[in-house]
């Protein structure tokens, strides 16, 4: 699995955060949304496709790792 974010869209509500903390965070200087893992292990994949459900501006982007390239980059 590959995470990825649109930060441009994300208003900080924190709800991925409570989701899944081993996959994101908060910025201390805007409260955006990091990601602290993009590629997190398949324990972490359920809390990670939760968070993306939970986002209310839906920035988040869980892809499947067979359809991603090395770049992170969907591949079909």
């Amino acid at each position: 699995m590959h995470v990825r974010v649109d930060r441009d869209r994300c208003r900080g509500a924190g709800r991925c955060v409570l989701a899944a903390p081993e996959v994101f965070d908060q910025s201390e200087d805007d409260g955006l949304v990091v990601v602290v893992d993009d590629r997190p292990p398949p324990a972490l994949h359920e809390r990670a496709r939760l968070a993306a459900r939970l986002c209310p501006n839906g920035v988040i982007a869980t892809v499947d790792s067979a359809t991603v390239d090395e770049d992170g980059r969907g591949t079909g």
